[in-house]
Order: structure tokens, then C-alpha cells, then sequence
């Protein structure tokens, strides 16, 4: 009998504790099932992050060279011949997704005051310096050598992918006190993207691929931060009104208002362009419109409309947020997956435009939180960076851009991953955050 009324008890309690009424419990409280991390990051976290990405890099982007024969491995740039490779490690260290993993190493080294991320920059960019002008000696199998030398985007560009970006991170650098031999590679870098890249007959920078007279989003980010760096080293406005001119060019022909985002391509013989909104060409230029503004004089008659497309640009972003935190790879289609690379650049443009004041900080910092969480599940025990599209031509059909494959070793994705922990340091530094009714809430500074 006793035994019976202590099960009736517990079963009464038992049904008392799982009838969750909105007459017994504040139902507002309960637990989300959030598929991320939900909250504000600690910023022993966010280092953490950061300092994982840093060791797998260190170990696997080695600064030296190899003789492809021999095997032999060298950093004497007087052993370089018509045999001379790159080391290879898991990535390459002169491409232009590098030149972004330099920049998120630099800013990385100022949030954390730890210099071991400058060095990483710093070693690899020495090594490029002083490397450079070996490949340039005249021999008799120049040519041959030349299509095929390790450091052949930097000495002779063809495409903005070969220069913009890594010149940017060179020039950032020799801002930051950098004593590597960069100057002639940037100069010839700024002399391709000013005076010798295919443009159309209204002066926007242009490709012949896919088809002739062809605007690639991502373009504005192989170009314009490098301009506008090279106006903040030199002081020659020429540079900062080019770089507003490209901008606003692109503006002009890819931007849709309504929607607040960018098409992928623009095809000058179309009447009708492909409206692709691919994620991570966004997320280029998105990036470059923080780029330019940090360094564009307070006075240039084009910053107000600089600003105001970052503002309209970051608006339609955000009402494309997935409610995982990430975007999707194509913004408009919830049906396409779920891509990192796009997510961190997001997160760092975000976290840099609210530390700068020139997006609402209330509006857009819990944004930019919830894109750093999404990102840090992507980031393995090793460091890699994982769900990043690999490289993506422009395309004129939706199955393309759904089935880019993925990769961890898709060098896209480290350097926005850098740079968004490094903004976001900086954002939970310099403002104050709480959990209000269970939402992030910013509270100010």
C-alpha cells in the first residue's frame, strides 16, 4: 500500500513537471533548440578560435622553396632556377585569397596585441620580397620559365586576381611597420589594375570570360582595396577617386535596390543580365565597401554614397540571414546551402561598420554575433576552416551555383575567418552586450 501511494506521488509530480502551461510557467523562458551556439562569445573563446586557424596555417603554408627535380628544399634566392617550385604546403602563399588570410593575420595581431600573427604575415611576405627580384633575372629559357615561376601573378599580372588583393594585404603591412621589399610588387600590381585590366568603353574594369565585355562581382575586391591603400600610402587622390568610381560603376549596373544585393555577373551584350546573388561575391563586395571607407578621406565628395550603398547594401544582407546564422549560397534561395566563407565575411564587415559607427550598432551587432557563432562550428579541432564553396566561375543556370562543391582546403575561407574574429574582438571590447528576454541586446559603449 505505501509502495502504491509513493508511485502515485511521483507520478503526480512527474505529470506536474512536464505540463508546462502557460498557467504554471513562464513559457517565454524555455530553452530555444538553437542549431548554433546561441548568445554573446566570450573573448577567450573568440582568441581561441582565431589562434587554432593560426597554428594550422604556421605548420601548413611553409615559406620556402623546392627544386622539382631534386626535392631539394631552399629559402636562398640565389638557388632559384628554371626547376624552382614553391614549397608545397595545403595552400598557396601568393594568391589573392591569401593576400586576405595576410590582411586577417595583421588585424588579428592588433586585437590581440599578440604578435605571432603579424609574424606569420611577416615572414611569408619577407620571403615574397626578397624573392622577387631573382625572378626577374633574364635567362635563356625566360619565356618557358616565366608561364610557370612561382611568384609569376605578382611579377607579371593578367587578371585582378593575380595582384589586387595581395597588393592590398602588402600595402597594409608596410603600413603596420612591415620591413619586407614590397614596393615593387605593389607598384607593378596598382600599374595593372590602373592602366593595363580590360574595362568597358565607361571605364569599368571588365573580363573577357565568360562571354566578352563581362562584370564580375568579385572584381570590385580584386581592385578597389588596393586602390584606395595606395591612396592612404601615397596621399594621391587619384587613386581614392578611381576606387569610388569602380564602385559606383558596379553599383549602377549589378546592384538591386528592391532586394538590397548584388548579382553575381553583368554581361554588357545582354539585355537581360543573370541574376545569380551569389553569396560570397556579396560578401567581395560588401567587404571592399568597409575597405574603402576606412581609409577614404572624411572630405571626398563620393563618400556619401559610398556610405549610404554599405547602408542599403547591409540591410538587404541581413534580411537574408539564415535563422542558423549563416547565409545561404545563393542569398535568395533557402533551398541552397548553407556556405562559411560568405558567413565570416559578413560577420567581419558587420562588426567593422558598427565599430566604426557608420551602421546602426542596435540594428546590426547581434547580427554580426550570431554570423561569428555560425562560423566557429565550422571550425574544426585542427583549425580548418570547413563549408566553404570552392572557386566559382559566373554561370547562367541555378544548378551550377547549388552544387559548387565544398572544401576545407578551399583557401577562401581562412582569411574572412581571421578577419571576422579580429572585428569581433574588437566589438565585444568596445561595447556592452546582455541577454534581455532571452534575446542579444546591445546595450552601448
Amino acid at each position: 500500500m505505501k509502495i502504491s501511494a509513493l508511485f502515485l506521488i511521483v507520478a503526480c509530480l512527474a505529470q506536474s513537471i512536464v505540463a508546462q502551461t502557460d498557467a504554471t510557467t513562464p513559457l517565454h523562458l524555455l530553452k530555444p533548440n538553437y542549431p548554433i551556439p546561441y548568445g554573446i562569445p566570450k573573448t577567450e573563446d573568440v582568441t581561441a578560435v582565431i589562434d587554432r586557424i593560426h597554428r594550422y596555417l604556421d605548420k601548413v603554408t611553409p615559406p620556402a622553396f623546392a627544386n622539382e627535380k631534386t626535392g631539394e628544399m631552399f629559402t636562398d634566392a640565389s638557388k632559384i632556377n628554371s626547376d624552382t617550385i614553391l614549397q608545397r604546403g595545403d595552400f598557396r602563399i601568393v594568391s589573392y585569397e591569401w593576400g586576405v588570410t595576410y590582411a586577417g593575420m595583421l588585424l588579428a595581431s592588433e586585437a590581440t596585441g599578440d604578435t605571432k600573427y603579424r609574424d606569420y604575415a611577416e615572414k611569408r611576405l619577407m620571403f615574397i620580397g626578397n624573392s622577387a627580384a631573382a625572378f626577374r633575372r633574364p635567362s635563356a629559357n625566360y619565356e618557358e620559365w616565366e608561364a610557370r615561376m612561382p611568384l609569376r601573378n605578382l611579377l607579371n599580372p593578367r587578371v585582378l586576381d593575380d595582384t589586387g588583393a595581395m597588393s592590398a594585404a602588402m600595402i597594409k603591412a608596410l603600413r603596420a611597420g612591415s620591413k619586407a621589399n614590397l614596393r615593387p610588387i605593389i607598384d607593378n600590381g596598382l600599374n595593372h589594375i590602373m592602366n593595363r585590366q580590360h574595362r568597358l568603353p565607361d571605364g569599368t574594369l571588365a573580363r573577357n570570360r565568360p562571354q566578352p565585355n563581362t562584370l564580375w562581382l568579385d572584381d570590385l575586391f580584386m581592385s578597389v582595396p588596393a586602390m584606395a591603400q595606395m591612396g592612404k600610402l601615397t596621399g594621391d587622390n587619384k587613386y581614392f577617386d578611381e576606387a569610388c568610381r569602380q564602385v559606383l560603376l558596379f553599383r549602377d549596373k549589378m546592384f538591386n535596390k528592391e532586394k538590397g544585393v548584388f548579382m553575381h555577373g553583368w554581361v554588357e551584350s545582354m539585355s537581360e543580365h543573370p541574376e545569380f546573388r551569389w553569396a560570397r561575391a556579396n560578401g567581395w563586395a560588401f567587404m571592399t565597401e568597409v575597405e574603402l571607407l576606412e581609409v577614404l578621406p572624411e572630405n571626398h565628395p563620393k563618400r556619401p554614397e559610398i556610405l549610404a550603398l554599405l547602408r542599403a547594401h547591409a540591410k538587404g544582407l541581413v534580411s537574408y540571414q539564415s535563422g542558423s546564422g549563416f547565409w545561404h549560397q545563393l542569398l535568395d534561395r533557402p533551398d541552397s546551402y548553407l556556405e562559411t566563407s560568405a558567413t565570416a565575411i559578413y560577420a567581419y564587415a558587420l562588426a567593422r561598420a558598427v565599430n566604426r559607427g557608420w551602421i546602426a550598432d542596435k540594428a546590426y551587432a547581434p547580427a554580426a554575433l550570431l554570423a561569428w557563432n555560425a562560423v566557429t562550428t565550422k571550425i574544426n579541432e585542427t583549425g580548418q576552416v570547413e563549408g566553404t564553396c570552392v572557386g566559382t566561375g559566373m554561370a547562367f543556370d541555378h544548378a551550377f551555383y547549388y552544387h559548387r562543391p565544398i572544401s576545407k582546403f578551399a583557401a577562401h575561407g581562412y582569411g574572412p575567418a581571421l578577419l571576422a574574429g579580429a572585428e569581433v574582438l574588437t566589438l565585444l571590447k568596445t561595447r556592452k552586450f546582455e541577454i534581455n528576454d532571452s534575446s542579444v541586446q546591445l546595450l552601448g559603449k
